[in-house]
């Protein structure tokens, strides 16, 4: 079972790749890679002004795993 967890903010990657951080803690990759995942609102501060508080499935919560640090 998959838990979700609102978009809280964003920052970038070490290769400059947009990672979305959730309420839980945890931090996921939000890269818009066509045609493997389309996910265009990230390209855009707009875009992802858009999906703040947008609910992600957290793989990182389903395995009890410890919350991302910058």
């Amino acid at each position: 079972m998959r838990l979700n967890n609102p978009i809280t903010g964003y920052h970038k990657d070490e290769e400059n790749h947009w990672v979305a951080e959730l309420a839980c803690g945890h931090f996921q990759h939000v890269r818009h890679d066509p045609p493997w995942v389309s996910r265009p609102w990230v390209v855009s501060e707009a875009g992802r002004k858009s999906m703040l508080g947008h609910q992600l499935s957290c793989k990182k919560c389903d395995e009890g795993a410890p919350a991302d640090y910058m």
